[in-house]
């Protein structure tokens, strides 16, 4: 982006300069009335050499000027805002570390290597600085997996916890205790946990959601099956809880409209950004695509919502592990950069999106001490 930005302004700044040395040239050195025609084309051979090196001159300079002003003004904004930041991973335990101190859920074991120092190698290589790390599924509602990544990790990592909806209540003591006693900043609603035939608005779903709210902490909406599904739900619960914070993981899974239902589906969700409340997350991208890397479909996506929520409403996330064996973690960052680039995303957006949002939303968090 730098060297793109600095081939611009030395190429301005060449138009410019030759316009103003003809104007100077022009001036300085009028022929006399009575010279010669052998006199005038020395002359204008001296003017023109003369010309073109004070041109190479002056390009040279200015290039080398706009490049150093460019990178110490990008030094200057290095700071916790700017730096990128995966809004949505996950980790969970290795082989000898599930057989001992933690487990996996029955039933949920894991496939793809998830570890946290996985994780960190992939991180350092693709150049990401701190990341969200949402409680896993393979671990369901025991956090101490998670819990112990982030205790060692404070400036690298913040966690998600997983609500726990059942009937007995006891999830929203869970909850307070992750987010008071644990420090984790965010909480994720599955509606697939929820108990059969129940919604997200039940009573114990608007209890977890208006706590969260109360703690500060957002709630991340994983819609899995479609945001059509849960439309009505989470309207509701946004008109009556407007002090809690909503996210959607994966954009809500809503992939490039290919007919009307589509559309309709889609433009319900853009809908939503009239809650000033919301957030979304554009994530996991090989999940929202129809097309092989680097899913540059998705740019009409990213596009549109962009327009509706801005971009300072909208994170990027790996979704880590899961990417990996799709395009590897790097490439699902090199993907955002990329895809923006095919509809001209502003570089201020793309701060936003990359890591300035996330950081914003979750004050305090990949500070190092």
């Amino acid at each position: 982006m730098l060297q793109k930005q600095c081939v611009q302004y030395t190429r301005a700044g060449h138009q410019h300069s030759s316009s103003s040395l003809m104007a100077s040239s022009s001036c300085r050195f009028l022929s006399p009335p009575l010279a010669t025609a052998s006199s005038r084309t020395l002359l204008s051979s001296i003017l023109s050499t003369a010309a073109t090196s004070r041109r190479r001159l002056l390009l040279s300079s200015t290039t080398t000027t706009i490049c150093a002003l460019a990178m110490a003004a990008s030094s200057k904004s290095g700071s916790a805002s700017c730096k990128v930041v995966d809004s949505h991973l996950h980790v969970w335990a290795s082989p000898l570390q599930a057989a001992g101190e933690y487990p996996y859920f029955p039933g949920q074991e894991a496939t793809l290597r998830g570890d946290v120092d996985f994780l960190l190698e992939c991180m350092d290589e693709a150049g990401v600085d701190g990341a969200l790390i949402v409680q896993p599924i393979n671990h369901m509602f025991d956090h101490s997996l998670v819990t112990s990544v982030l205790k060692k990790y404070p400036s690298k990592f913040i966690g998600c916890c997983l609500a726990n909806p059942a009937e007995d209540g006891s999830g929203i003591k869970q909850l307070e205790h992750l987010i008071v006693q644990e420090k984790y900043r965010a909480v994720r609603f599955n509606p697939n946990l929820w108990p059969s035939g129940q919604k997200m608005t039940n009573e114990v779903g608007r209890s977890l959601f208006a706590k969260a709210g109360e703690l500060g902490a957002p709630v991340g909406i994983m819609v899995m099956k479609g945001i059509s599904l849960y439309i009505q739900e989470i309207e509701e619960l946004c008109t009556d809880y407007p002090a809690t914070t909503v996210i959607f993981d994966h954009m809500a899974f809503c992939k490039p409209p290919t007919n009307d239902d589509e559309e309709k589906v889609f433009s319900s969700f853009l809908n939503l950004s009239r809650f000033p409340q919301v957030y979304v997350k554009y994530s996991a991208l090989f999940r929202i695509t129809r097309e092989a890397y680097p899913y540059e479909d998705t740019s009409r996506l990213l596009s549109r919502v962009i327009s509706s929520y801005g971009a300072n409403r909208i994170m990027w996330g790996s979704d880590f592990p899961y990417v990996v064996p799709e395009c590897g973690y790097k490439g699902a960052k090199e993907a955002i950069s990329h895809v923006a680039g095919k509809i001209a995303v502003s570089s201020s957006d793309l701060e936003w999106i990359l890591g300035k949002t996330v950081s914003q939303l979750f004050q305090g968090a990949w500070v190092t001490p």
